[in-house]
Order: C-alpha cells, then structure tokens, then sequence
C-alpha cells in the first residue's frame, strides 16, 4: 500500500485473550529489517506498518516507486476518468516475495460504484396509489418480524463509504420525523477520505444517506462509524481492514453497498480483500456486501456477460439480495424478486473466481454461463426490499426520496 507523491463490543477482548499479545521480540521480526532496507536503498518512507492487518505503508516520488517495483506510472483516461496507471509487472526482492501478496497504490482508478436507485419524485417521499408504495425504515422492520426488544444497543456498526457525505441537520430532520433519537454517527478518515456532501442526492450522498439513516432506524441503539475512503482498490482494502481493526470503535457489522463485476478486479486486489473478509471472520465480525443493481450482468450499460459482483462474491461475506416488497394491513401482501424492465434489478450470478463453499453443497447453485459449466460461489446468500418503486423514504441534501439498491 504505498502513497505516490507526484512530483513539482463484541469478541474484540476474547480474540485477545485466543491470540494474546506481541512480545517485543516478535515486533523486531525479520521481516522488519526487509522492509527498512527496502525503503531505505530506494528512498521510499515507512509510513505505517501494522502486523495485525499484515500492511506497510510507503511514501515516495513516483521515480522511486517505478524504480522500485519495477514499473512505468503513466496518466490515463477513460471517459470522464483520468488516473494514474502503471504498465509493466511489479516485482520486489526476492527475500520479500515469499511474503508480500499484493502491491496497492500504484494506480488510483475507480474501484467500485455504490449500489442504489433514486426513484423519480413523487410529492412528499415519492408517494403512488395501491398497495405499491415506499417505506420508512422502521416500517420495514416491522414487516420482516425484526425483534422489537433488540435496538442494536451495546453494538457498533461501520459503513464503508467511497465518496460523498452527510450532513447533521438531515440526520436530526430525518429521524425526528420517525421519532427516533438521532444516532451517534462518527466519520473516520482513511488515506485522506471525508466527509465530503456533494449536495447532489443522486451522487454518492445518496448512498451514505441511505445507509445511515436505514440503519439508525432499525437499530436505533447502535453506534454508526462511517469510514470514508478514496474509490480505489487500495481506498477500498484499507476501508475495510481499518474498520475491522478499529480498537476504539469496534463494530461487529460491516456495511458494504459499494462493488464491481469480479472481471473489474484485479487478482491481487481480490486476493487481498477476501484476506480481509478473512480477518473479519477470524474476529467474529460480520460483512454484508451489496450483490448488485444490474441483475445477473451486473454492468451499466448492459454487456451480455454474466457476472458476479465482488466482494459479495467473497465466500466470507453475506451477498444480499434484493425484492419487490408490497405490504396490507400491516403484513407482507407481495414479495417477489426485483426486476424491472428499465435495467435494475437484483444482482446475483455464480462466482468464477471463488470455489462452491461447503456450506452451499446442497443449496441448488447452478453452473456459471461464461464458464464452461463451472460451480462456484453462488450469490446472494439473503434478500430484503430493494426495489425503488417499494424503497426506503429516506433524506438526503436536503430532500426527501425514495431510494431502493441492495
């Protein structure tokens, strides 16, 4: 995980107690004097380095970095998107290639896309006639049987957000006309990621807005920590692994509305999230990862490929679908799967990068289409509501609206 410089509650005190503490002489580990020689005979900086999440961070100018992983760092644009790329394969030391699993931060395009669909207004939250119609959070809770005795207090759970923000007074409007106390919602930066509104509710506000303000309304007791990051593999790997690792807060959720089709990833990137995933299980930490909008092509515009979105791909994560909800009387009338034909629709598909867990052996998954008839991973584990013409009544810039997305 490097910095480029361009030049001119839960099970945090019994996972101690299991793995108990570093001594110092295992802090002065070989692989210490590696990395300082490393960084030292190619005039990079030691940022950080934590042995918890395996990572150290380097600092330097992009001609050290080419010099010392052996590529060329170049200007690139796709679209409307310009970023730094590399091309050449990285190597490092001999002595470090038996441990090092992945270099991040030599590029910094876009990673993923936050999962989420602003339906058009339609007066106050976007009311329709009939059973057809958007919810409040709490509502939805009630429909799905949530337990009305448990508010989450005592828990903390973490958003990872890769662009946008939220504002305060939204928060205090919002849940005052649920009736609900406003939840204790802190930002925690991550390689230079804020709190950062853009004031357009269909950017990356809307996705903040929409996971804060669903979660403090079915868990009304729970802390939120919102951890903004930048949209890049590094941004998004460092997203996770410090929410994870966060001693002070220590969440026992992970919220994850933001991924890509698994063709977008690159093999080290995903290799090195699902260690993360990894850690996250190890912890006794459970991550939901958004399956997707697009349906099985997962892509906007459509490809006519088949793909799983990751990390809901991961097999340590729970994939979550999306339905159609319509409620009578207070219970559930209709519950189908969301598909409309305007092109959003749940995600879900067979991984080609993850085996079929064991825990999946018996559940049915078919084979992959682009794959020769290969089983995998099969996504999503769950559904709950996602449909924009029966989601969420949420605010967001200001604005009341009706948002859906898994």
């Amino acid at each position: 995980m490097l910095d480029v410089k361009q030049r001119g509650g839960h099970a945090w005190q019994g996972r101690r107690r299991r793995h108990g503490s570093l001594s110092k002489a295992a802090r002065r580990s070989r692989s210490k004097g590696h990395r300082s020689s490393f960084a030292e005979n190619h005039g990079l900086d030691v940022v950080r380095a934590s042995r918890a999440e395996r990572m150290v961070r380097l600092s330097g100018s992009v001609q050290a970095m080419q010099e010392a992983f052996g590529v060329r760092l170049r200007t690139y644009r796709a679209g409307k998107q310009v970023y730094r790329g590399r091309t050449g394969a990285i190597r490092v030391p001999a002595v470090l290639a038996k441990i090092v699993t992945g270099v991040f931060g030599l590029d910094n395009r876009r990673q993923a896309r936050a999962h989420f669909h602003l339906r058009e207004q339609r007066g106050r939250f976007g009311a329709r006639a009939g059973s057809v119609r958007a919810f409040t959070p709490v509502e939805v809770g009630r429909l799905y049987q949530f337990p009305p005795n448990l508010d989450g207090s005592g828990e903390c759970i973490a958003i990872l957000e890769l662009g946008g923000g939220y504002r305060k007074k939204d928060l205090v409007t919002y849940f005052g006309s649920l009736g609900i106390p406003v939840p204790s919602v802190t930002a925690v930066s991550v390689q230079g990621g804020h709190n950062s509104p853009t004031g357009k509710p269909s950017g990356p506000d809307g996705e903040v807005m929409l996971d804060i303000e669903v979660a403090g309304a079915v868990a009304p007791g729970a802390k939120i920590a919102v951890y903004f990051a930048p949209n890049t593999d590094d941004g998004f790997i460092g997203a996770l692994s410090a929410a994870i690792h966060d001693t002070l807060r220590q969440p026992s959720v992970v919220s994850i509305s933001w991924g890509n089709p698994e063709r977008l990833w690159t093999s080290q990137a995903v290799k090195a999230f699902d260690t993360v995933c990894q850690d996250a299980a190890a912890l006794g930490v459970t991550i939901f990862c958004s399956a997707g909008d697009h349906g099985s092509d997962d892509e906007d515009p459509p490809t006519g490929r088949a793909n799983a979105d990751f990390p809901a791909s991961s097999p340590h994560v729970l994939g979550c679908g999306g339905t159609h909800l319509e409620a009578q009387g207070g219970s559930i009338a209709v519950e189908r799967v969301w598909n409309t034909l305007d092109g959003w629709a749940t995600g879900g598909g067979v991984s080609e990068v993850f085996k079929l867990p064991l825990w999946q052996k018996g559940a049915g998954v078919p084979k992959a289409k682009n794959t020769g008839g290969k089983v995998g991973r099969g996504v999503p584990d769950v559904a709950g509501d996602a449909d924009s013409d029966t989601g969420y009544k949420v605010r967001v810039d200001g604005v009341n609206s009706v948002f859906g997305g898994t």
